[in-house]
């Protein structure tokens, strides 16, 4: 036999074939023309060097080897079936995956802990593997991760599939008890020493300052860092202030308080970014699904 010849067509034909013992019926039940199933009959002849099906005077019967192939191929079959439906339905409940999750340290402190604690609960044995962002785009085409967070500002326009997910705002915040006038004044907010996020080490300057200069001020950028949860530790330890995430600083409330900024300041949205390979994956949508869900009720 030359396998080189066979494929997966050919092998349900010879099934319907083999079931119904009658071309006519065998092309209806594969939706096939009597012409194009008489045609595949044929390769199978030449692929098994074999009739399989020999005329009678009632219809056709199988030969010895086709008789012989009937049961295995039907196994054959069913197990291709089985690999097939088991990769289209994803069951949480008896999973046993890795999935990759790339974020910052702002959303792995206010979304995927609380996530992945809920998550264990209906999929027990998936495990997950949270990463750092580093090179978030790379390791998505690499299939590093099946899912990477960022700002929408830094996937718009990209060949990623992505869905916002969440928006921030932000609000400030100070050490424990070090604030007690209610009101944070224009006046006191740019007289105080501040700390900033500057992820890259770009400089010590960001929304904030923009929107300061726009009406003229200016403030006292103390510190600049590489993270919102070491911006919160900097706060929460010293005179600095700061304008956090929202989301982030409810989470250090035992640690830090918190005032309306004296000024409006953009905040940001966040999308959940996947590689279009991964999309019709069914463990990787149920994943997202889940993401989507509880980032929006959180």
């Amino acid at each position: 036999m030359d396998d080189k010849k066979l494929d997966l067509n050919l092998l349900l034909a010879l099934e319907a074939l083999l079931a119904e013992l009658n071309v006519t019926r065998a092309a209806k039940r594969l939706n096939l023309s009597q012409p194009a199933l008489s045609a595949q009959l044929a390769r199978l002849r030449d692929i098994f060097s074999d009739q399989l099906l020999i005329p009678t005077s009632r219809g056709v019967s199988a030969t010895a080897m086709a008789t012989e192939l009937q049961v295995p191929l039907r196994h054959a079959l069913d197990q291709m079936r089985a690999l097939v439906s088991r990769a289209r339905s994803f069951d949480p409940a008896n999973a046993k995956i890795i999935f990759g999750i790339s974020a910052s340290d702002y959303m792995q402190v206010t979304v995927l802990l609380p996530f992945v604690t809920q998550l264990h609960v209906v999929a027990p044995d998936v495990q997950v593997m949270v990463r750092a962002v580093h090179e978030p785009k790379a390791d998505l085409e690499r299939g590093d991760v099946d899912v990477a967070f960022l700002q929408s500002s830094e996937v718009e326009g990209t060949e990623f599939r992505y869905l916002d997910v969440l928006r921030e705002r932000y609000i400030g915040v100070t050490r424990k008890q070090s604030f007690t006038a209610g009101v944070m004044t224009m006046e006191r907010f740019i007289a105080a020493r501040h700390v900033i996020v500057s992820p890259r080490a770009t400089g010590f300057r960001g929304s904030t300052d923009d929107a300061l200069e726009a009406i003229g001020l200016t403030r006292k950028v103390a510190v600049a860092v590489s993270s919102f949860v070491m911006m919160i530790e900097a706060v929460a330890e010293s005179e600095l202030i700061a304008l956090a995430p929202e989301r982030l600083a409810a989470r250090y409330a035992d640690r830090v308080d918190t005032f309306e900024p004296p000024l409006p300041v953009s905040g940001f949205r966040i999308a959940m970014v996947w590689h279009e390979r991964t999309h019709d994956h069914p463990a990787r949508a149920w994943l997202r699904a889940q993401l989507a869900q509880f980032c929006a009720h959180h």
